[in-house]
Formats: structure tokens, sequence, C-alpha cells
């Protein structure tokens, strides 16, 4: 995976380095993932884009993959998507990329929001995938989100239950979200990113980590949210699984509308996990993204 692309650490501060892959030349675009995955869930897409004429830079983000694992505070903020949004600007920066466009899966797309939020002046386009606003799922919950968003309510609970519960069979529980979530079979998945999210999972602080991204996205990153007052002003493209539970809970494009000015939206087959499940619909969505000129 990766073929092409260099492996590199970069320090952002306060003794954390987040790992990254970096490939190709032209304007840059970061790739953050979702979870439990790592930026290899990027594997398929990736080279399309460098194909493209992008520069890419997947990372793993704070908490998962080979990135640092900072101990966590009673209110959760290190793992605040303001914390974690913080440590992709200074990678970007670091790589010499001062402005930048942004595409984030599940957990990634919760942090792109936040960066441009706080970061509008270096993130210049935004792409969300199989998701919709943290605070209106939670406000919509229901039988069927509770069902199918189980985790959401489990990963919260105080530490160490989730964690414990989790360590004891860490390859189950992973392989099992990779199925369940997604609409396609686990033959989508590439052998090789799959050994890489259970090597990485396995390790116990990962599992608390991961929980406490949950943590604070039911806590702290709701109190952010609410405290802004303005949307996202970026160009946003809403991506979602056409098979998926998202799509079929919520209005995705009127939800990103009431939280961004300048909404495109598109569903791609699939479930949850779009970059693996149809990497070149993906792929093909985003580079008509990002290509479009820049509005004036």
């Amino acid at each position: 995976m990766f073929e092409g692309f260099s492996d590199v650490r970069v320090p952002v501060g306060t003794g954390v380095s987040i790992h990254a892959r970096v490939g190709g030349s032209g304007p840059p675009v970061l790739l953050l993932h979702g979870y439990p995955q790592t930026h290899a869930c990027w594997h398929a897409v990736a080279p399309r884009l460098v194909a493209a004429g992008f520069t890419v830079v997947a990372t793993d983000l704070r908490g998962y993959g080979d990135s640092d694992k900072p101990a966590s505070t009673p209110d959760h903020a290190p793992y605040s998507k303001r914390a974690m949004a913080a440590d992709q600007v200074l990678v970007m920066e670091s790589l010499g990329f001062p402005r930048f466009a942004l595409v984030g899966h599940d957990r990634g797309g919760r942090v792109g929001c936040r960066a441009a939020l706080d970061h509008g002046n270096v993130v210049e386009r935004l792409a969300v995938l199989d998701i919709v606003p943290t605070a209106a799922m939670y406000q919509r919950t229901d039988r069927a989100f509770a069902s199918g968003y189980y985790h959401w309510f489990f990963l919260i609970q105080p530490a160490p239950l989730p964690e414990r519960l989790i360590e004891a069979e860490p390859d189950f529980f992973l392989r099992h979200h990779l199925e369940a979530w997604g609409r396609s079979g686990v033959s989508v998945y590439a052998q090789d990113a799959v050994a890489e999210y259970v090597r990485c999972f396995r390790d116990p602080r990962c599992i608390a980590a991961t929980c406490e991204d949950y943590r604070a996205a039911a806590g702290i990153d709701l109190e952010h949210d609410a405290a802004d007052r303005h949307r996202i002003s970026v160009p946003l493209l809403a991506l979602w699984g056409a098979q998926g539970l998202v799509g079929s809970l919520y209005d995705v494009p009127e939800l990103w509308r009431e939280r961004a000015l300048d909404v495109r939206a598109q569903a791609l087959p699939g479930g949850h996990f779009l970059p693996e499940e149809a990497p070149g619909a993906t792929a093909d969505a985003l580079i008509a993204f990002l290509s479009e000129s820049d509005p004036s």
C-alpha cells in the first residue's frame, strides 16, 4: 500500500507526534480516517488523487494508528476535535502547506469540520464522508440510531468499562464493525489494510484513546459546536453511502446546509466505508470537487 509515498512523523507540540504518508505533487489534500481504522483506509483513493495531480497527505489521527496517544483529562479535552484539528493544521504547516483541502471520513470528517471552523483561513475546501453534524445525530436519537450506532453510547461510558471489554477481544470487535457498518461484504477490504487496523487496534493505548475520542464528542465537542455562531464558510462536499444508515436516517444535504454556507451533496454506492467500498466513485467525486475553481 502507498507505493511511492514517504513515511514521516511530525511533532505537533506537547510531546505529541503525528504519523503521516505523503505522496504526489500539486495542490495539497489532507486525508483523515475514521473509527476504528487508520490512514490505511485511503490506500485505494490516495493513488487516484496523486494521479490526478494532487499532493496527498494521509495521517493517523492522534490516538489512532501510529500517531501518539497522549494521556487524557477529566474533560477529555486532549481528544476534543479542536485539539485533533490543531494537530493536523500543524502537520500540514510543517510539511510546507499553509493552505490545503481536507477530506475526512467518519471521525476524520468531524475533525475536518472543527478545522474549517477554527482555521477557516487555512482549510480551503472540506469534504465529509458518511456523517452529519454530531449535535444533530444526538438530538435525533431514536431506536434506529441507537441500534445502528450503539457504540456512540457504549464508548462514552466511564473508563475502564468499554476499554476492558474491548481489550478482551479487540480483533473480533474491529472485524465485526467493518462487516456490520459496510454494505459490500468483507472482501472489499484489502487484507493488508485490515492487518494494519488489527495491529494498531490491539494496542490498549489505542483502545483507551479512541474511547476518549467519543467521550469528547459527547461533551466538550458539543460545547464547542454550541458556542459557534457562524457556519462553515468554505465549500463543503458531503458524500454518503446510498445503502448505509446515515442516508436512511437523515436528510444529509439539509443538515449540512444548517452548518455550512456552500454545500453540495452526493450519495455513492455502498455503506459507511466509502473509501474501500467505492474507491473509484469516491475518488472521482473528490477529484471533481477539489478541481473546482475557488469561488470569487
